[in-house]
């Protein structure tokens, strides 16, 4: 049997698994079962502890569809509450390897246990070649976007190690998140398909945001999402550098100096046991 804990920040759920031996054989099928939210556990994924060579511990992140995402901010802090209060590390700051690279997390603590997670998210990637996303060199920003169907946005596409494109629109609550979402995600323009936002300005300082994202549909949250929504906020001048987003699940603090503070809850639902077949 393998041993799970389910858990989420601000809505966007997903399946801890301790693989510090490496006895997970195929992510990516356990993934597909333990996320259907019919006949699995359900959630917006699963997450593998592991060993790393090169810092505390090695994130491994796999969607419902099989597929292995780089990073999830949400996804990141969960992470750090489970090591911390499952007793695999005594450290209120960590480092954790991702496919995006490095990334430095600062955990705040209630009663002894992780309440608040902080995460540097690192530099965003403007450079369209690196997001990845096809056309000519140089940053996207209020790119016109066409669709198959003839609809058109004004896209920003940026990278938090995985691709981001962010969309503002006037009222995101009655927006059809569901009919473009897909359409976006895998347009031709992205080699990697992409994660959308759509997003509505508050205020200066606040944003409200729904995310559809790769390889798993939309979710309550996203981390990278929102340090992505804030960024594109701030490059067209629409936001402060200080940002709280407002998501399905919660709310988010996001930063923007010269790298990106993301700061958020983490939650422990429960635990159990999966066939290991």
């Amino acid at each position: 049997m393998i041993s799970f804990t389910k858990m989420h920040g601000t809505g966007n759920d997903y399946i801890y698994i301790n693989d510090l031996d490496n006895k997970i054989i195929n992510p990516k099928k356990l993934a597909s079962q333990m996320s259907n939210r019919t006949s699995g556990v359900g959630s917006d994924g699963i997450i593998l502890i592991k060993k790393s060579k090169s810092a505390d511990f090695l994130m491994k992140i796999f969607n419902p569809d099989g597929s292995e995402a780089e990073m999830c901010g949400n996804g990141i802090r969960c992470f750090a509450k489970y090591v911390f209060d499952h007793q695999l590390t005594s450290k209120t700051d960590l480092t954790i390897e991702t496919l995006a690279g490095m990334k430095n997390i600062k955990l705040f603590l209630n009663k002894n246990q992780v309440s608040q997670v902080l995460v540097n998210m690192g530099q965003p990637i403007l450079e369209r070649d690196k997001i990845p996303m096809l056309g000519e060199k140089g940053k996207v920003i209020n790119e016109t976007l066409n669709l198959d169907d003839g609809t058109k946005f004004k896209i920003n596409a940026l990278s938090l190690g995985n691709p981001h494109v962010v969309i503002f629109v006037e009222d995101v609550e009655n927006f059809p998140v569901k009919k473009y979402g897909p359409l976006i995600e895998n347009h031709d323009l992205f080699p990697n398909r992409t994660n959308v936002e759509f997003v509505e300005l508050k205020n200066k300082n606040e944003i409200i945001q729904r995310t559809w994202e790769r390889g798993t549909g939309e979710t309550l949250s996203c981390g990278t999402g929102a340090s992505a929504a804030t960024v594109a906020s701030i490059l067209t001048e629409q936001t402060e550098n200080k940002v709280l987003v407002h998501l399905k699940g919660g709310q988010l603090e996001v930063e923007w100096k010269e790298e990106i503070f993301l700061k958020g809850p983490a939650v422990e639902i429960f635990s159990g046991t999966w066939p290991n077949d």
